[in-house]
């Protein structure tokens, strides 16, 4: 089955593209010490066993390695793992987090960093990863919220409207997968929905200039979505003239807002056994 842009539902950036190594740079050079930070106050330590879905480059799933050594265990998962290096404690798994099975109450943390949004079945995928968890294990989940990222400083209003243009293509493209782009906001609801206690919501906004992690990031989506973005209703003259504002010193923008979601399954011994059905709020 196809979307209305032609291209399979899913996740939008495929790792064996030419331009996925630089995605991979950008996302640890802009999100691993927020992501690192977030994940110590887990407790994270020696002999746990992680599971980390959509590892990407793998940099994740190294740091939690070097946390959980010398007797603990890192998963690390992706649909094309061919990023993720095995090392000690570490080992990298093909696995389709929607089609695949993963085994129940095996992990005392579960990781998932910029996956979900973009599944359309995002909240039974979240159902997986919370049976997945022991008793007391913790889930970590970060996602974009896209629907707040303006333009701050532009040469001209013209200029703005472009970049916003871009913007709402790139949504429209994800929308068209079957990713939400603002789902973000609506994770720490979806968590507490499926079963998790003592949720942890922390929103995080920054500055994207020339040069930064964050709006690299962005000028690596002109390419790496490119012809994604002209079945949308970019042209090729745009796309060029959108680079060179992204490229210019005097442009910046707000980020994205970033949520980082901590939530823990309950332990066999607590009243609420953190596994029944919840009214669905405000879940999407």
């Amino acid at each position: 089955m196809h979307d209305s842009l032609g291209r399979d539902p899913g996740y939008v950036f495929d790792n064996d593209s030419v331009h996925s190594d630089e995605l991979h740079r950008c996302l640890t050079d802009a999100y691993d010490t927020m992501t690192f930070d977030r994940l110590a106050e887990t407790g994270v330590t020696t002999g746990w066993r992680c599971l980390d879905i959509g590892s990407g480059s793998g940099s994740v799933a190294r740091w939690l390695a070097e946390r959980v050594a010398p007797t603990g265990e890192v998963v690390a998962t992706d649909i094309k793992p061919r990023h993720i290096p095995d090392g000690p404690c570490l080992t990298a798994v093909e696995h389709d987090v929607v089609t695949d099975p993963l085994p129940e109450a095996a992990f005392d943390l579960v990781v998932a960093r910029l996956v979900l949004q973009h599944l359309p079945e995002r909240h039974a995928v979240l159902g997986k990863l919370v049976r997945a968890l022991k008793p007391g294990g913790r889930l970590h989940i970060e996602e974009f919220d896209a629907s707040y990222e303006p333009p701050l400083l532009t040469p001209d209003e013209e200029s703005a409207r472009l970049y916003t243009a871009f913007l709402d293509a790139k949504c429209a493209v994800m929308r068209a997968g079957g990713g939400d782009p603002h789902w973000a906001r609506y994770a720490p609801a979806a968590m507490r929905a499926a079963g998790l206690v003592d949720i942890d919501p922390r929103p995080r906004i920054e500055l994207r200039t020339a040069g930064s992690p964050g709006l690299r990031m962005q000028l690596n989506h002109t390419y790496h979505l490119r012809d994604e973005l002209l079945a949308a209703g970019m042209t090729e003259a745009q796309l060029a003239d959108v680079r060179a504002l992204m490229r210019d010193p005097t442009f910046c923008a707000a980020s994205s807002v970033v949520y980082s979601v901590h939530g823990r399954r309950p332990d066999a011994d607590e009243a609420d056994d953190g596994l029944r059905p919840r009214r669905p709020e405000a879940v999407r």
